[in-house]
């Protein structure tokens, strides 16, 4: 099975792709590299192009002869999407639908789709379970469920197959220190903690003490990137034993603080995390939870990785490794 990997240069992608790889599949990348690198591409062919450009996209399908397709090429910055709603319904929405046209051309059936939380909104409940109501308050989390809505008519209408994955907090690295995670801006928590302990920024600020939470600050599911991979690898299993289109959730079904990461953090690293504590951001709740029992049951999924010290650990690890390579690289004198 030949797979097109839409934002495959990214962090859940790239890792995917290694997934793909090592289950005996060809993964294809597809992404235009203005958030990913090229360096994680190391697992199939790169074509460096946007999925908005059609032409590119039909040459694809047919040189690689794509059977399936899992798409993670989305922007996913909640505040730059309150501020640039216009980006994220064209490049989430518009641009995915693009994509998903020229699956029907092609006569390419099954689909994976990178969902999210975000589409929930507020939890009513907790842990959240997939029937839970899904009314998003920014537009990123919108952008998602308008992808999940037109996946439902597109089966309904053209017989295209599709999973919709809603995870909750990525975190964590390759285990095998091959990939790991590389934003800018970044704003996931854990990085911002392992920048504070090696001194690369002074202090990690906390967006709210003062939750109905036991420390007051917010709680959250984190799921090893990793174990996300393999989510993604068995829910492309599942549309190809003929599973019928629907949505789960991903996590562990259990929270942590922002002050427990980074306490786990100041732990690994045996270095100080320096904190402050900043006002809440706007559409924080105080808890995310998946109840993920639908995968296990269904997909047989479960994850592996994912204690809290794991994901640290291969974060950390990552980043020395990281850090290490780019010294190395600058005083290396044929490059000078």
């Amino acid at each position: 099975m030949s797979v097109l990997i839409t934002g495959g240069a990214g962090y859940i992608g790239s890792h995917t792709a290694k997934a793909v790889a090592r289950a005996g599949l060809e993964p294809v990348v597809l992404d235009n590299l203005q958030r990913g690198h090229r360096e994680a591409v190391r697992w199939g062919p790169l074509v460096e192009a946007d999925i908005a450009d059609r032409r590119t996209l039909q040459q694809l399908f047919r040189q690689y002869s794509i059977d399936a397709v899992i798409h993670f090429a989305a922007f996913a910055y909640v505040g730059e999407s309150m501020t640039r709603p216009d980006l994220y319904f064209q490049n989430n929405v518009v641009n995915t639908l693009n994509l998903l046209e020229g699956m029907r051309e092609e006569g390419v059936a099954k689909i994976v789709f990178s969902s999210s939380c975000a589409t929930y909104g507020y939890p009513q409940q907790i842990p959240i379970p997939e029937d839970h109501i899904q009314q998003p308050v920014n537009p990123y989390g919108e952008s998602k469920l308008m992808v999940e809505r037109l996946l439902h008519w597109y089966n309904a209408a053209f017989g295209m197959s599709s999973v919709a994955l809603r995870y909750f907090n990525a975190a964590g690295a390759d285990p095998e220190g091959e990939l790991g995670e590389d934003h800018d801006p970044e704003t996931h928590l854990i990085p911002r903690a392992i920048s504070v302990a090696l001194g690369l920024t002074p202090y990690l600020e906390i967006y709210g003490a003062d939750y109905d939470t036991p420390d007051g600050t917010a709680i959250r599911d984190y799921l090893h990137v990793t174990d996300l991979a393999e989510a993604h690898l068995a829910a492309l299993r599942y549309l190809d034993g003929g599973g019928s289109t629907t949505a789960f959730n991903l996590g562990t079904g259990r929270g942590h603080s922002v002050k427990d990461v980074a306490a786990m953090v100041g732990g690994v690293t045996e270095r100080e995390v320096a904190v402050k504590e900043v006002e809440r951001r706007p559409g924080d709740p105080s808890f995310l939870v998946a109840d993920a029992t639908k995968a296990a049951r269904v997909l047989g999924w479960s994850p592996h990785h994912s204690t809290l010290e794991e994901m640290v650990r291969s974060a950390w690890n990552w980043k020395l490794k990281s850090c290490s390579h780019k010294t190395a690289t600058v005083a290396s004198p044929s490059l000078l």
